[in-house]
């Protein structure tokens, strides 16, 4: 494929290692004696003015938790200055009518927001800080008050997977625009809960249900994240039920019916410049305080690397939905210690497999 048809729209961007609380799942081990990272509010807009160079993506300013940066509000100010719908994500603690005041000033279109159970037993449990789930609950209440538009991200291992479909019904009426169901990838803290993720048979029968979910829901937009062969399923399903694969989506969506988009139309920035596929991804392409960003996204080995759906290995390797699933990378990383490897958390069986399985047991 030519260079030109992976373009970044969306950047997740750490804009700090810091954070006030100690999450079993968190991807960057991040906690308040952390590191604040590279990024000084001048290099801030350098990188700001480095996107802009050559694209246009949402940026999600995230941690850590960003808003323990005094300056985050001129990061935000500024790239909306420069043409770039930015974003927040925040665990909520930190939320107050002072802070809502400063995200609409500040051009910021849309907040994510954690909530991770539907109850403060769930919720704290999983945070690791009691009184975590007031204080997300009474930021989303804030945000609804002050016309401040944000989703829901959750969140789930065994420990709390059988709230899911409570964790949904909260996250609608509190008013989200979206919620998001994070299946964990087991890096940084996440390694630690690694005996609690959820087996692929389960994983595949929650995101059935997510498929179900999605097609009587018309208020709020749902969608599974981290969980690329649900567009398998959703392909599948919707053949068998003879459904329109036309999608729904959202202006700050990354768009279409497509799984893994990691180094394909998303990225990731950590706090001391190193570019990543994507968050859950632990290996650099390159340092955009070395390499400018624009040479980083389109020449580094690994991102041109995962860009070869036909390299895949394994069953991801041979399956007919590799173009639109194409397993989660960094799952593969993981678990076998290979990025191109086939996706441990799926179960499907690809059609090539099968028959090549079905003509040895015939011959």
């Amino acid at each position: 494929m030519a260079k030109m048809e992976f373009i970044p729209k969306w950047i997740a961007w750490e804009i700090t290692g810091r954070c006030n609380l100690n999450c079993i799942h968190c991807r960057s081990a991040s906690s308040i004696s952390s590191d604040e990272g590279e990024f000084t509010l001048e290099r801030a807009k350098w990188f700001i003015d480095e996107m802009v160079g050559f694209c246009s993506p949402v940026v999600v300013l995230t941690g850590g938790e960003p808003l323990l940066r005094p300056d985050i509000f001129d990061i935000a100010r500024y790239g909306t200055e420069k043409g770039l719908r930015m974003c927040l994500a925040t665990n909520g603690t930190l939320v107050t009518p002072e802070v809502c005041k400063k995200i609409k000033e500040s051009g910021i279109k849309m907040v994510s927001l954690s909530l991770d159970g539907s109850t403060p037993e769930i919720h704290d449990n999983f945070r690791r800080q009691p009184g975590a789930f007031e204080a997300s609950v009474k930021a989303a209440r804030l945000f609804k008050e002050h016309g401040i538009e944000f989703l829901i991200n959750s969140s789930f291992t065994k420990r709390n997977i059988r709230d899911v479909e409570n964790v949904y019904r909260l996250a609608k009426s509190l008013g989200a625009t979206a919620w998001y169901l994070f299946m964990i990838v087991p890096v940084g803290r996440g390694e630690e809960v690694l005996a609690e993720l959820i087996d692929a048979a389960q994983y595949e029968e929650i995101l059935r249900w997510h498929y179900h979910l999605e097609k009587k829901e018309r208020e709020m937009l749902v969608r599974p994240t981290c969980a690329p062969h649900y567009y398998r399923i959703l392909a599948q399903m919707a053949k068998e039920e003879g459904e329109s694969l036309k999608r729904r989506s959202l202006k700050f969506s990354t768009g279409g019916a497509k799984g893994c988009v990691a180094a394909q139309l998303i990225a990731f920035v950590d706090c001391h410049g190193d570019v990543k596929p994507c968050s859950y991804f632990p290996l650099a392409a390159g340092n955009v305080f070395e390499k400018g960003f624009k040479d980083i996204w389109f020449n580094s080995k690994l991102f041109n690397e995962l860009r070869d759906f036909k390299a895949y290995k394994g069953r991801c390797g041979q399956c007919e939905y590799i173009n639109v699933c194409g397993g989660c990378r960094a799952r593969a990383y993981a678990y076998y210690g290979d990025y191109m490897a086939e996706d441990p958390h799926c179960s499907y069986v690809p059609l090539r497999m099968r028959k090549g399985l079905a003509r040895k047991v015939k011959d």
